[in-house]
């Protein structure tokens, strides 16, 4: 408060000596004259460790009675993925936290989460080393050999801008030890994540799962764009390759757009009915109303501006979407092939040799890589061609690049105004009186805006990077995440550290060859006279205390991560002043995704910034070492209980990381060079001696590239494969994968959502609706062609068919999924996908992955499909027989596979006879045919039916039973039950 005082008593001496414009100069010419103080360090160290402290402790007292949001993993996860256990004491987290090892992390967070980890360690160990090396080198030489000036203070003095001469050997030996530590502990933890990938690939899930012994190939001509067609394309790299199972996609067209048109409807609907039905016992005198969606093909036909009644329209418009929806399935087939397809084969070690060996190949200008888990692939970008990636990858650059330069003004005047608002006062006199007159408020504003500020752009630009990545046309979305921390670094560096810390510089050495051109000096001699790189290096040495203040207080922004503010209050706003629909409140529960690209580009510019200023200011090595050793704690209890990992690459990140690690060692190198050729000894031997080291790190990178690389990437790299027989592992042995259905388009068979209402509002929903409500489900339901499945006649067959004996209050009100009050959790739905897939759930963390093969699925030897290999005999499914019955023995289920006697392949949520109501979690797939139907009667007609591809149903499209707590452990049905989930 003191100082904020004396600089407005400071302004409002000078306002008078210039004008409004030769203050802005000024300012620009030295924005931070006023930041730089030494008491600022003291205050920035005693306010981070005060308020981390606070902090902490405010963490720890909550954390016992707030589950759901600091530890829901704990409830959430299975056992294999579940956290240690942790008492209700204040301190019971940190037992677990230290105490778990990094052989355990693996399995209970993935790999992703295991690296990112480790990389916290590395930056840990490697500031300590550089921090007790530095600061034992640098600083008693600085002391020591440089001259003592007047104006100097205690943190001027430690940095060499009063050091000449050979003294300043000191900060090339230190490049040098920094650079030798650096490469150490990269190659320490290279070695380590190639250690962690060996035993990924090991593990029983990986073996298990379909997209580790798939290929994906794009970008498949015309011609070869059929199931043989991608044989014949693999043939060419690998011709002695066994056979593989393949799949062309098809174009999808609408579908997807249908899809999300359909739940966001399905949301509006939900948030009018829980504001409307809030108090079901006093209704609103009026319905509410809407104006009709833009993508309405019937907008045109109502009145401009006219609002409907929204429950009627928004009920309309989804039975409408759904009669699209299911026009579009049932003709997907016949749509045109799209460039890329899969091929998947029974041995791992076969796929990742062919992925191998086309890694430098491209047949027909094909690629063929290793396949992404499914819900790793964005599949909107899949079916672009080389030319339109190009293009957009070339746009998407021009647009960060246009970001990030269109940003240096407005973060100048950032840094300039907002900083220090008593310099929006030299040129705003106006606003310099209300700064006098309301000091007190001007300083707490001064202490909120820029940090809130500050923050609010750290949100903004990775959520804008992530779209541009997406429009620049990555096909998966771990990539699009690498890509968007490689360019979310680009934008701090150039922005937050070198335009921030030359900006000054250049402005004095423009305007000062400016001035003295307009003398009548020669503008070569005006340039040399200036000495810009004398300038710019005191220049870095003076902004250098602004980087240990800024350094020290990440320790803050770790403890608020840690404290999970946000959550919190947001939370809290929405419960109590909102009006949350239950799968909103069902969100809210859920673990929140952990947003590596963010956090590994705070990491790399944390890092980066210490290694440039680590010999011109030693200070920031132990501030940082400070950050990174606090963090390494909080986050590993963020990870471990909190956030889960959306879609796990397999620690593929870590490349990421490493390359601008390199860089950040070359950059800092480039920094050393400048200040040993400003101020060493006459000759330039140290800025000579400092030359190798940028190369070094260059060859560095190129070893570490053909050492790791390959054995990271690739289970197997030798084309020659063993035995077939030998090497065929019992998962694979004969087992449908089902490649169309699982590598398939998620439109073509995810299930549509179904409209959530609250229990307490089940009486009143039927009145709301007024007997509107049809299902197409059954025929002769009611309304013809309608699949919304809304029908009063669903529940009652459901109870007389399936569910004998339970009350009809238990299936809800047709058309709608009833959520109880004690069912407003996450725990009830994260095995449903359209909760799951937002939070982890397609990558195992609550139970098995999509793509795990499981090795009691009924076996089809057989009737192994399409065979890749050209000319080679198709098995074609059996022909259906009769018995005397009438009833089929040979069937077709709705995915194309054999139930011999009524009986079906259980892993798929298939049903017999006596399994009708107990198993809702199927979907229909893609149909290359219309399934065979003989002799069917109604009953098995709705058996087979898999719920959701045609509509709802009083269990939702996700099919989670709503009442499983009431179910009675001493009936024959129960354990039916729990063995058929456990078996799905």
């Amino acid at each position: 408060m003191d100082l904020f005082i004396s600089t407005v008593d400071f302004v409002k001496r000078q306002e008078q000596g210039k004008s409004g414009a030769g203050k802005l100069l000024d300012l620009l010419a030295d924005p931070y004259r006023s930041q730089l103080s030494q008491s600022s360090i003291f205050a920035s160290l005693g306010t981070s460790i005060g308020f981390t402290l606070l902090l902490a402790l405010g963490f720890s007292l909550l954390r016992p009675y707030n589950s759901v949001v600091y530890s829901p993993k704990l409830k959430i996860a299975d056992e294999k993925h579940a956290p240690p256990p942790m008492g209700k004491g204040m301190l019971a987290w940190v037992g677990p936290v230290l105490k778990t090892k990094e052989q355990d992390l693996v399995d209970l967070i993935g790999l992703d989460a295991t690296v990112f980890l480790r990389v916290l360690r590395m930056c840990r160990n490697m500031f300590l080393a550089i921090t007790v090396l530095g600061c034992g080198i640098l600083i008693p030489v600085n002391l020591s050999k440089g001259q003592k000036f007047s104006q100097s203070n205690a943190v001027s003095m430690v940095t060499p801008v009063n050091t000449f001469g050979s003294a300043n050997w000191g900060m090339a030996i230190c490049a040098w030890l920094f650079n030798i530590i650096l490469a150490a502990y990269l190659w320490w933890n290279y070695r380590a994540v190639l250690r962690l990938r060996r035993q990924y690939y090991d593990s029983p899930e990986y073996k298990a799962s379909l997209h580790a012994r798939t290929l994906m190939i794009n970008d498949i001509p015309k011609d070869s764009r059929s199931d043989e067609g991608i044989g014949r394309l693999i043939d060419e790299v690998v011709p002695t390759s066994s056979f593989s199972r393949t799949a062309i996609a098809r174009n999808v067209k609408e579908l997807p757009e249908l899809i999300e048109q359909h739940n966001q409807t399905v949301r509006d609907l939900e948030k009018f009915l829980a504001k409307y039905l809030k108090d079901p016992n006093n209704l609103p005198p009026r319905r509410p109303v809407c104006k009709p969606s833009k993508d309405d093909p019937n907008w045109g036909s109502y009145p401009k501006g006219q609002k409907l009644d929204a429950i009627e329209y928004l009920t309309q418009r989804i039975k409408e979407l759904e009669t699209e929806i299911k026009e579009v399935r049932t003709t997907v087939d016949m749509r045109n092939p799209l460039p890329y397809g899969f091929a998947s084969y029974e041995q791992i070690e076969e796929a990742h040799s062919i992925a191998f060996a086309a890694k430098k190949k491209h047949p027909q200008g094909t690629s063929i890589v290793l396949a992404p888990r499914p819900n790793d692939i964005i599949w909107k970008n899949m079916p672009l061609s080389k030319a339109q990636r190009r293009t957009r990858r070339i746009v998407n650059n021009l647009w960060v690049t246009l970001l990030t330069l269109v940003w240096i003004a407005p973060n100048a005047m950032i840094s300039i105004f907002l900083v220090n608002l008593a310099n929006l006062g030299l040129v705003w006199h106006g606003f310099n009186d209300s700064l006098a007159a309301h000091t007190s408020w001007w300083s707490i504003v001064q202490g909120v805006l820029s940090p809130a500020l500050t923050s609010l752009v750290y949100l903004i630009l990775p959520i804008i990077f992530r779209r541009l990545a997406i429009r620049a046309g990555d096909t998966t979305k771990t990539a699009r995440e690498r890509h968007v921390a490689g360019k979310l670094y680009t934008f701090f560096v150039f922005n937050f550290l070198i335009v921030f810390s030359v900006f000054s510089t250049i402005w004095t050495f423009v305007t000062s060859v400016i001035k003295q051109t307009a003398n009548g000096t020669e503008a070569w001699a005006a340039i040399k006279s200036a000495d810009f790189a004398e300038s710019l290096f005191i220049s870095l040495c003076d902004i250098s205390t602004f980087w240990i203040t800024w350094l020290l207080q990440r320790n803050l922004g770790a403890a608020i991560d840690l404290a999970q503010l946000w959550t919190l209050v947001y939370s809290f706003c929405a419960r109590k002043w909102s009006h949350p629909t239950p799968r909103e409140m069902i969100e809210l529960t859920a673990p929140p995704a952990f947003d590596y690209a963010s956090y590994y580009n705070y990491f790399l510019f944390y890092t980066t910034v210490a290694l440039c200023y680590a010999t011109l200011q030693p200070l920031v090595l132990p501030a940082c070492a400070l950050y990174f050793a606090l963090d390494v704690y909080l986050k590993k209890y963020l990870i471990l209980y909190i956030f889960i990992t959306k879609t796990e690459s397999g620690g593929m990140f870590w490349r990421m990381f490493y390359n601008r690690m390199i860089f950040a060692a070359i950059l800092s190198n480039l920094v050393v060079f400048l200040a040993v050729w400003v101020h060493g000894d006459g000759g330039h031997m140290e800025a000579y001696a400092v030359i190798p080291l940028p190369f070094l790190m260059l060859a560095f990178k190129w070893y570490c590239k053909t050492t790791f690389d390959d054995k990271i990437h690739y289970y197997m790299t030798r084309a020659g494969m063993k035995d077939h027989e030998a090497s065929r592992t019992k998962i694979f042995d004969g087992k449908r994968d089902r490649l169309a259905s699982r590598f398939g388009h998620p439109a073509l068979y995810r299930p549509l959502i179904t409209p959530m209402v609250h229990a307490s509002a089940q009486n009143i929903l039927a009145s709301v609706y007024g007997g509107r409500l049809t299902d197409s489900n059954i025929p002769g339901s009611g309304e013809s062609g309608s699949v919304s499945g809304y029908s009063d006649t669903f529940a009652l067959n459901l109870m007389q068919e399936g569910r004998p004996g339970q009350p009809k209050t238990a299936l809800g009100v047709p058309g709608f999924e009833i959520v109880p009050e004690n069912r407003l959790d996450f725990e009830y739905y994260k095995g449903r996908q359209e909760f799951g897939d937002e939070h982890g759930g397609s990558g195992g963390i609550y139970g098995r992955a999509e793509d795990i093969i499981r090795t009691d699925t009924p076996g089809s030897s057989s009737v192994w499909g399409s065979d890749s290999r050209p000319g080679t005999p198709v098995m074609h499914h059996p022909t259906p027989k009769r018995d005397y019955t009438g009833a089929s023995t040979v069937s077709y289920d709705a995915q194309g596979d054999i139930g011999v006697g009524g009986h079906h392949n259980p892993i798929y949520g298939h049903r017999n006879d006596s399994q009708i109501g107990l198993v809702h979690d199927a979907a229909d797939m893609p149909l290359a045919s219309p399934p065979i139907m003989v002799n069917r009667t109604r009953e098995q007609s709705l058996e087979r039916r898999a719920p959701g591809f045609l509509g709802g149903g009083p269990q939702g499209y996700g099919g989670l039973p709503q009442h499983e707590e009431d179910a009675d452990p001493m009936s024959y049905d129960y354990f039916r039950t729990r063995r058929q989930h456990r078996d799905s």
